[in-house]
């Protein structure tokens, strides 16, 4: 089956270590502005999803969402949740451990996006 967000093994890692601390969690793909775009880590239930945020699947058993106009932008590739070094958003978990999630992504081949649409 194809997926439309996956992680790597080290942005998996990272999510059980923040999960252990803060319980459940959720990710929303910032679209911009102060953080820039870049996956966020809240606390389950911490941010508002309202009927304008698509559900692209979970990561690390924790939803993630994008903003339906940037999805409209991203639906024809798979988001790859990874971890990199560095100072991530200021509202996001994962700051503390010295880390940032990182969006990278790849674009579906035909019959990848073909699955998806049915």
């Amino acid at each position: 089956m194809v997926e439309r967000v996956t992680a790597t093994d080290a942005a998996l890692d990272l999510i059980e270590s923040i999960k252990a601390e803060h319980g459940g969690v959720m990710f929303h793909q910032s679209g911009g502005c102060c953080d820039g775009s870049s996956p966020m880590c809240y606390p389950d239930g911490d941010l508002m999803i309202g009927d304008q945020d698509v559900y692209l699947g979970e990561i690390g058993g924790a939803p993630f969402y994008m903003h339906k106009s940037q999805y409209d932008y991203w639906k024809h590739t798979q988001l790859i949740i990874d971890v990199v070094d560095g100072r991530g958003g200021m509202f996001s978990l994962e700051g503390r451990h010295g880390k940032r999630f990182l969006t990278r992504s790849r674009a579906f081949t035909d019959e990848e996006y073909q699955m998806l649409k049915s």
